[in-house]
């Protein structure tokens, strides 16, 4: 990768982190978002407010090692997890984590989403899974993520978060806005009567055709080093 290019790289990973505290879907130091760049990942670093961010804080992991701790800004403490499903799923370029308001509530009840609008079918299944409460940054943590994401684009995390994978680092961006209106419409629905869930063979259907859904834009990672 270019320095120019790894330059864009991270202030578009400091884009996203702002751009999901404007949208609500974040607030304060809390979430992150790592990005695959050849055999390593660039992700921010631990307990610096998005608003003071610079390129140059970003971090560079390998995708197999633990990385270096000892630094100015050492990577977010939830680093296994964005480290392990990288590894995990070689067509996934970006992993974004955030504690969304209605998705984590969701999570705090240890509930799932479930097909209960085909929008579901955005993260690769007739679910949401919750992956069960493990400390933030562990490596347990990051086991029972990766295990949840083998077949899916998103999960909850029990009493804490969400994590959602993309193909481009807009992707995943736009599936984390997706995942936390479908939870409040989820929500919502509960709220005034029971739901009525789309069918095993509705969800098939919509699955197949969410195949290229969403947007595509480039992330500069993504043709490696």
């Amino acid at each position: 990768m270019t320095p120019d290019a790894d330059q864009t790289l991270r202030q578009a990973i400091i884009d996203g982190c702002r751009w999901m505290v404007s949208s609500g879907l974040n607030q304060g130091t809390s979430g992150n978002i790592s990005v695959r760049c050849g055999d390593q990942m660039i992700i921010t670093p631990s307990g610096v407010p998005y608003d003071d961010l610079r390129p140059d804080m970003m971090c560079r992991v390998p995708l197999d090692g633990d990385p270096d701790l000892t630094g100015t800004y050492p990577p977010s403490s939830e680093w296994r997890f964005h480290q392990a499903i990288l590894r995990a799923n070689p067509d996934q370029i970006a992993v974004v984590h955030a504690h969304p308001a209605h998705a984590t509530a969701l999570a705090i009840q240890r509930r799932p989403i479930p097909a209960c609008h085909y929008m579901v079918a955005a993260f690769g299944g007739n679910d949401v899974p919750l992956v069960d409460y493990a400390l933030f940054g562990s490596r347990e943590l990051a086991e029972m993520a990766t295990k949840a994401l083998t077949d899916r684009r998103a999960c909850l995390l029990a009493n804490h978060g969400a994590i959602v994978t993309g193909e481009t680092l807009a992707r995943a961006l736009w599936r984390m806005e997706e995942l936390e209106n479908l939870a409040r419409v989820y929500t919502l629905a509960q709220m005034t009567g029971t739901p009525t869930l789309l069918t095993d063979d509705q969800m098939s259907e919509v699955i197949v055709a969410f195949a290229d859904y969403g947007p595509r834009q480039n992330t500069p990672a993504a043709d490696g080093e």
